[in-house]
């Protein structure tokens, strides 16, 4: 076994036994807590997601919170109709305020369970699909890939809110009822809700890990470093491309399904720019080179913000900038770039020899990945 996928493994085996058996512990089983932390966990799902098409293919999306608002209100709607199953008609009560005379047709799928969970992950992902489509075949990339995204997430937020009658406008979606499969109650406080978001967010990790060890893989990080070489290799670039952000984005529109259950609403704010961007700070912090350390950013900014809010009313917000700043100044490779130092360090003094960066990634890929 290839020592840095051995360490990988490793490293998800600790993260596992902490969020399974370490933190209910820490939390003395208490509903209330474990509720919170299996938000923090949604959270660093989302963050996670965009590791993997930021850190692992080069592509910024600033719009990843429109797949994850997508993935929230689809699971919502399933939700909406079970409450609304005894009103008239089994419409949601916000129509009738809007005087929508029938449920519309759009509507009438997310009866279903099934087609609410698959609808959760492949709609996030076909319409990311539709925009890679449109951004990778014209060779779009950098900083305009992050414009356009950002530019999709304000207007798929505008829709959300003007159209009130359909999606319950600037309120969103509440009074949901509760999520029930084969007989199981998703009780948002219970340790067994706990245990299903942290199954699923280590499942998505180890999705993750596996798209970015496989030749795939190796592949994207090679398009990081120089799509046009990866191209002159005989690589359908924007395959790839799609390929990962496509992935990325069915995985945030699970994270979103996550969140609804965790909250018992869905609002627009999910798709708001300050909360897209603060998925890029979570990623950043954490190392958007590696899925895990993704994933822990998020974790940690989130627990650090429901912290420092309570010691400091007035001024946590101020409090977090400043620590983002000095962040990004100091660890500009986030906590996980900070960690690989340290082991590089190590090596050194110890007399081990140190392995290079991925320089012959862009010098042949083909050569690294057996060929086609």
């Amino acid at each position: 076994m290839i020592p840095s996928f051995r360490y990988d493994i490793l490293a998800y085996a600790a993260f596992g036994a902490v969020i399974l058996i370490g933190i209910p512990a820490m939390l003395n089983f208490d509903g209330y807590e474990l509720n919170t932390f299996a938000r923090y966990l949604t959270l660093g799902m989302v963050a996670m997601a965009l590791a993997l098409s930021w850190g692992t293919a080069g592509i910024l999306n600033l719009g990843q919170a429109a797949t994850f608002g997508l993935g929230a209100y689809i699971m919502a709607m399933h939700l909406k109709l079970k409450a609304s199953e005894s009103l008239p008609g089994g419409m949601p009560d916000f129509m009738s305020w809007t005087n929508v005379e029938s449920l519309p047709w759009f509507w009438v799928p997310f009866h279903s369970l099934p087609f609410t969970l698959v609808a959760g992950l492949l709609i996030p992902a076909a319409l990311a699909g539709l925009m890679a489509a449109f951004m990778f075949r014209g060779r779009i990339t950098g900083v305009f890939v992050a414009i356009i995204t950002l530019a999709f997430l304000v207007a798929i937020q505008l829709v959300f809110i003007e159209e009130q009658g359909y999606t319950g406008g600037q309120n969103g979606l509440t009074g949901l009822a509760q999520l029930e499969v084969l007989g199981w109650v998703a009780d948002p406080y219970s340790l067994s809700f706990y245990y299903m978001i942290a199954g699923c967010l280590i499942t998505a990790m180890l999705l993750g890990l596996m798209l970015v060890k496989s030749k795939a893989g190796l592949i994207l990080r090679a398009i990081r470093e120089d799509a046009q070489r990866v191209r002159f290799f005989g690589y359908d670039v924007a395959r790839y491309e799609t390929l990962v952000f496509c992935l990325s984005a069915a995985i945030a529109g699970w994270a979103g399904m996550l969140y609804v259950l965790v909250l018992e609403f869905a609002s627009p704010t999910y798709m708001s720019v300050s909360f897209s961007l603060a998925i890029v700070i979570w990623c950043a912090v954490g190392g958007r080179e590696s899925v895990l350390a993704a994933a822990i950013g998020g974790i940690l900014v989130n627990m650090l913000e429901g912290r420092l809010s309570d010691v400091f009313v007035e001024g946590w917000f101020l409090l977090l900038g400043l620590l983002f700043i000095v962040v990004v100044l100091v660890m500009p490779r986030g906590l996980h770039g900070l960690v690989k130092s340290g082991a590089k360090l190590l090596k050194r003094r110890s007399g081990q020899p140190v392995s290079g960066a991925n320089k012959s990634i862009v010098t042949n890929p083909v050569s690294q990945s057996g060929g086609h």
